[in-house]
């Protein structure tokens, strides 16, 4: 029997399998099409997605690739960032989701996952020992858990009967990338004027040659599955920008809308959510991609610990505890983006009001750490201003932190020496170092880099790697 089976390829799946093949599961993903997908909605990083790579040791690999950008404002108000921002990389890197995809592919399978392309599931099944995955072809896969990382339209999601609350799309924007025959400074110019009035207009360069360009469509298609064909990407910007630049030769075509749902639930017996399968949202901010990465960061170790048996009782409820209201968050901004966006007399009014507002630092802090995720904590009970939150990399006498941290193993950063980890050496790291970044005698991360515990009293400790940790 596998470990687990993934449904789903894209940048959630595998790095799901990636974290979970650190911690020796087993584990295949089963990707719907026959070769990973050409089309680029994300194009950009976030500081915790940052965060999270570093702490794999991947970072380098993103950096080669990607351009490092000031972070920016929210709902495209720009505003000068805060200073002291509790991170390391106060930025976005700017790079395609096909580039991120292809990266966390190639770590997937060095450490050892097995990514089967071609391989639909379309039902399932479950008792207490496992589930049952049957395929397109009339194959069936069993395994003990499952993780539904299929997207929008999650085929997973609708087997299980979870619903998917929330809105329709009430706006579409078709987006490809073409190329064009009109000069330069003419499609620069034209894109600079439209924009005065629609914020949904963008023609950009590539090194590549071409354009990628996105424009309001006339209409929001009955069967958005359906990828829009040349003529009607000519005709919604011909009714945008007044020209269609010469576009030929499409690259590849699709389509997006600013529909909101998320998921009732994440977990369903031994089947769970993660990713756009859990949730869709609006695109302002950027933040799905970031978002999907985020979850199979929370979720790979507990599903790990459950699958090896030191998993606590609730330790997988965890994951959806913590996770759907991050989700709902970003639900919340993204809405709140694209109203802040339109051209309307009420919302530019309220734009205008937000704009001044984010004169003060503590608002522009506020908003930037909502959209990059480092003002996420999870609630841990009372305690410290720290606890529940994620530490940023800070400089140990070794090093940064984040490089104690590539195996995705617990770790107690102790800077008094006199605490153990006795009894759970096998999946927490104990660090004796000290940091003047750090005040506190010493703190325990779990695997995905937040603090779960703060102090120096060996009883609380052991308490806590035992809530967290297994007996």
């Amino acid at each position: 029997m596998i470990d687990v089976l993934i449904a789903g390829g894209g940048p959630t799946g595998v790095m799901l399998a990636a974290e979970l093949r650190l911690q020796g599961v087993d584990v295949v993903v089963l990707e719907r099409d026959a070769e990973p997908s050409k089309i680029v909605r994300g194009l950009g990083l976030h500081t915790r997605s940052l965060e999270v790579l570093d702490q794999r040791g991947l970072l380098e690999r993103f950096l080669e690739v990607g351009t490092t950008y000031p972070i920016g404002g929210f709902a495209g108000i720009a505003k000068p960032i805060p200073p002291n921002l509790d991170t390391a990389f106060p930025h976005t890197l700017g790079v395609p989701q096909t580039v991120v995809e292809r990266l966390l592919r190639e770590h997937a399978i060095e450490v050892g996952a097995d990514l089967r392309y071609g391989h639909e599931v379309v039902g399932l099944s479950q008792d207490d020992e496992g589930v049952t995955a049957e395929l397109a072809d009339g194959s069936q896969l069993r395994a003990r858990y499952l993780v539904g990382c299929d997207g929008g339209r999650s085929t997973v999601r609708k087997l299980l009967g979870i619903e998917f609350a929330g809105d329709p799309s009430r706006q579409e924007w078709l987006l490809g990338e073409v190329e064009l025959q009109a000069p330069a400074d003419e499609v620069l110019a034209v894109m600079t004027e439209v924009r005065k009035t629609q914020l949904g207009f963008g023609a950009g360069p590539l090194e590549t040659g071409g354009y990628r360009l996105v424009t309001p469509a006339l209409e929001v298609a009955e069967d958005r599955t359906r990828p829009p064909t040349l003529e009607e990407l000519r005709e919604a910007t011909r009714a945008t920008a007044g020209t269609d630049f010469g576009m030929h030769s499409p690259h590849w075509l699709s389509r997006f809308g600013d529909a909101t749902r998320l998921a009732e639930r994440y977990r369903s017996g031994r089947v769970l959510l993660a990713g756009d399968a859990a949730h869709i949202h609006p695109p302002m901010g950027g933040q799905g991609l970031n978002l999907g990465i985020q979850d199979a960061f929370n979720l790979g170790w507990k599903l790990a610990a459950a699958v090896h048996g030191w998993a606590p009782a609730d330790l997988l409820d965890t994951y959806e505890t913590e996770r759907h209201p991050v989700a709902a968050s970003v639900l919340n901004n993204t809405r709140a983006q694209a109203e802040l966006m339109s051209l309307d007399p009420g919302p530019q009014a309220v734009r205008r009001l937000v704009s001044e507002l984010m004169d003060f630092e503590e608002v522009r802090r506020f908003l930037i750490e909502k959209v990059t995720a480092i003002g996420i904590r999870y609630d841990f009970g009372a305690g410290p201003e720290l606890l529940g939150r994620r530490l940023r990399n800070v400089n140990l006498k070794r090093g940064p932190l984040y490089t104690q941290m590539r195996a995705g193993r617990g770790l107690l950063l102790d800077q008094t020496g006199a605490l153990s980890v006795a009894g759970w050496a096998d999946r927490v790291d104990h660090v004796v170092d000290v940091s003047e970044e750090l005040d506190a005698p010493a703190v325990l991360l779990r695997p995905d880099g937040h603090v779960v515990w703060l102090g120096d009293d060996q009883q609380e400790l052991a308490d806590r790697l035992s809530r967290w940790f297994g007996a």
